[in-house]
């Protein structure tokens, strides 16, 4: 990045949004400005008061509103999308509210961002996009679309996204839910236990995140390679880690829950080009001369067919309790949760 720059974090108040935050606040130099937009004001105060650092500057609006988008974006070199509805089963119950945020707030986002001169633009979207079974699903793929038709209309500004499945720990997520469980003494309720996610910690989607910033052309999407494990077993190891009397409890699958995730189609895995710890796929470059499309194609040469939370690397029970010990909010909940325990004991 150019020294002096200004970047702006749509749904800059949630999981992501602190994450790489506190990433870019550890630079000591070269950072002019950090806006956060979003529409949440009771969050954007909570973390004014929190950072307390000068070079945050707040920005209340929402992406289904151009005008707010546009002003936000004025003077801004680089952006990071990150506003989204991402709840499963809210989104199933209002699809346009998924399609309002998801897709129409993203079309004002790239529009604004061509016409106010940004650099680059990271579109964050999610493994519920490909093949998609939800509504949220569906809105992400759109989205997809949205930024890769865009990269193909300018040279101005560089569109590129990144793709990655459920973060450990972040807001609405399964870790946070089997902690509350717990401390109300109600068994863990899980949907399968065959179900597989992939394990991603909120680091993770950061690094992610600043890898396809610094080698992404436009119109490339990244998906970072990343272990699983069953739902099943994350659940006893939240038990086994907090040493709690909860039981499992099998209650099935909910609206619009896929039995795993899927981070790259079949169709992209011909193409996708591996990076080590991460796959590229390249936009489709062919224009609208359908002729290309009888005789141009793709030869598959990386020996990739699919690639899912069933195939990818399982993770065994130690493995998986070290990284579940190694996130800053377990921490956290677990000094909490065995201070209660001793004050219990100490009731006795």
């Amino acid at each position: 990045m150019n020294n002096n720059f200004v970047l702006l974090i749509t749904g800059g108040t949630g999981s992501f949004g602190n994450a790489v935050l506190k990433r870019f606040l550890k630079e000591e130099e070269g950072i002019k400005e950090i806006r956060i937009f979003s529409r949440d004001e009771k969050k954007q105060d909570d973390m004014r008061k929190f950072y307390n650092d000068s070079r945050i500057k707040f920005y209340l609006g929402d992406v289904r509103s151009y005008d707010s988008i546009e002003r936000a974006l004025d003077g801004v070199d680089y952006v990071f999308h990150a506003a989204a509805l991402k709840q499963v089963p809210s989104c199933e119950f209002f699809p346009m509210e998924a399609a309002f945020t998801n897709v129409l707030g993203t079309e004002n986002m790239l529009n604004a961002s061509i016409k106010m001169g940004v650099k680059k633009v990271i579109c964050l979207s999610t493994d519920k996009a490909v093949y998609p079974i939800n509504a949220m699903g569906i809105s992400k793929a759109l989205m997809e679309k949205l930024y890769v038709a865009k990269s193909r209309l300018t040279d101005k500004t560089t569109f590129i996204g990144t793709r990655y499945g459920n973060v450990m720990a972040s807001r609405g997520s399964v870790i946070p839910l089997f902690i509350e469980q717990m401390k109300a003494g109600k068994p863990l309720t899980i949907t399968n236990p065959d179900m597989t996610r992939f394990m991603m910690s909120l680091d993770n989607a950061v690094e992610l995140v600043l890898y396809a910033f610094e080698n992404g052309n436009s119109g490339d999407l990244f998906v970072q390679k990343a272990p699983a494990s069953t739902i099943q077993e994350l659940a006893e190891i939240m038990i086994e880690i907090f040493e709690a009397d909860s039981k499992i409890e099998l209650i099935g699958t909910r609206h619009g829950e896929k039995l795993f995730e899927s981070l790259l189609t079949d169709e992209e895995c011909l193409a996708a080009q591996d990076m080590g710890d991460y796959f590229r796929i390249k936009p489709d470059d062919r224009d609208l001369n359908y002729g290309k499309y009888f005789n141009e194609g793709v030869i598959p040469n990386n020996g990739l067919k699919t690639y899912n939370s069933h195939n990818t690397k399982r993770l065994t029970k130690p493995e998986l309790k070290e990284l579940i010990l190694s996130l800053d909010y377990v921490q956290n909940e677990l000094l909490s949760w065995n201070n209660s325990k001793l004050v219990r004991d100490l009731k006795k």
